[in-house]
């Protein structure tokens, strides 16, 4: 006599992880890595270039106003630059390397010189203000490391 023995049927099992690999799938087909450095590019190019046209006189070009210099010599004085060559420094790094990133022509330096600024601000300006310097260092930290991408000058002109 042989015993036979039915398993009870089980539920179908629900894959939990399903959604989120669909959805990792999805992002990977329509967001490119090269138009993530596009958007990575263009989004710290605004911060530091609305950044810069503060320190502009109003109706006017590149004409560093007044106000900007008195904030160099107090808010955001350095130890070992004088104010106003700091001023002129930082308001034409704010205006060169956001224009150079929004090209992304020598992508790699701009974002180096935006990083060394931000390094800058948060030890001797605003060390409070970590959160949103990191958050600036992880935009630049990938132009760095990967260049700007095919959408840019660099690849056009063949800019490591």
């Amino acid at each position: 006599m042989t015993a036979t023995t039915t398993a009870a049927p089980t539920a179908p099992s629900f894959n939990w992880r399903a959604p989120f690999a669909l959805l990792a799938r999805v992002a990977h087909k329509v967001l490119p890595l090269d138009l993530l450095l596009l958007v990575q590019r263009l989004g710290i190019a605004g911060v530091f270039f609305m950044s810069g046209r503060t320190k502009i006189a109003e109706g006017t070009w590149l004409t560093i106003d007044d106000s900007a210099f008195e904030l160099f010599r107090t808010d955001y004085h350095l130890p070992l630059i004088p104010p106003v060559p700091a001023a002129y420094a930082a308001t034409t790094a704010e205006h060169l390397f956001p224009i150079l990133l929004v090209l992304g022509l020598f992508s790699r330096v701009s974002a180096g010189g935006l990083l060394v600024m931000t390094t800058v601000i948060e030890v001797f300006v605003y060390p409070d203000a970590w959160p949103t310097h990191l958050s600036w260092a992880g935009l630049l930290l990938p132009l760095i490391a990967l260049g700007g991408g095919k959408l840019s000058l660099d690849q056009l002109f063949k800019i490591p």
